[in-house]
């Protein structure tokens, strides 16, 4: 079995080092950590370069959003297990094995995190109640699932590519294509450290600022995708 793990970047050259060697120590010799870059401006290309591992294939994305620059990691995806990755992160030590555990009876398993800005010694957990975290139309209304902490199988990748072009997010239409397709599992422990540092690519942990209209016009976008996708 083998295990791609899909990480899209942007001017990452602060964090990224630190949570390539988390997600490297934890992968086969024969799997892959794919890095699609965003046309980085920084030097975060040159401190990827700097770690020598054949487990890692860089790609650059042309377009223009967080979405296709994961959707350009993704399709180069070979593993049977796909994880997502974010930049400036920091994985577990046992994140692999436990998702790959989960993924022995289910199709796409996301967990809880451990968010911090500063001091990786001062966390809290992401969720803190114990309300039923999946289903279709529960995360159609308000979305629980993380891209950072999400991992399934390939059958839901090859569902899901090509994306939509006019989705909101990657992850919230690799969690409905599960939803729908397959079985879905929430681990209610915390497998990422989850780094808030004001300059995060998405609003995971903070107030969205999109206002009613905006969010009821991207769940209708998602609803039509996923009939068309499904009919």
């Amino acid at each position: 079995m083998m295990v791609s793990v899909c990480m899209a970047v942007f001017n990452g050259e602060k964090y990224i080092r630190e949570q390539i060697n988390s997600i490297l120590k934890q992968l086969n010799l024969n799997d892959e950590l794919i890095i699609s870059d965003h046309r980085s401006l920084d030097n975060t290309l040159e401190v990827i370069t700097t770690i020598k591992d054949k487990r890692i294939c860089i790609y650059t994305y042309q377009g223009e959003n967080i979405v296709g620059n994961f959707e350009n990691a993704l399709s180069k995806a070979k593993g049977d297990i796909i994880f997502l990755s974010d930049q400036d992160d920091i994985w577990h030590q046992n994140k692999v094995e436990e998702c790959i555990m989960a993924l022995k009876t289910n199709d796409l398993v996301f967990s809880n995190l451990e968010v911090f800005r500063d001091d990786i010694s001062e966390t809290r957990p992401f969720f803190t109640n114990n309300k039923t975290k999946t289903g279709l139309l529960r995360n159609i209304v308000k979305n629980n699932y993380i891209g950072a902490t999400m991992a399934f199988k390939r059958t839901i990748l090859d569902t899901a590519l090509p994306f939509p072009k006019d989705i909101y997010m990657h992850d919230i239409w690799l969690a409905m294509v599960a939803e729908i397709k397959g079985r879905t599992f929430f681990i209610n422990k915390p497998l990422v450290y989850y780094r808030r540092h004001g300059n995060n690519a998405s609003q995971t942990g903070e107030r969205s600022s999109n206002s009613i209209l905006k969010k009821l016009s991207m769940r209708v976008i998602l609803i039509i995708n996923l009939i068309k996708r499904f009919s």
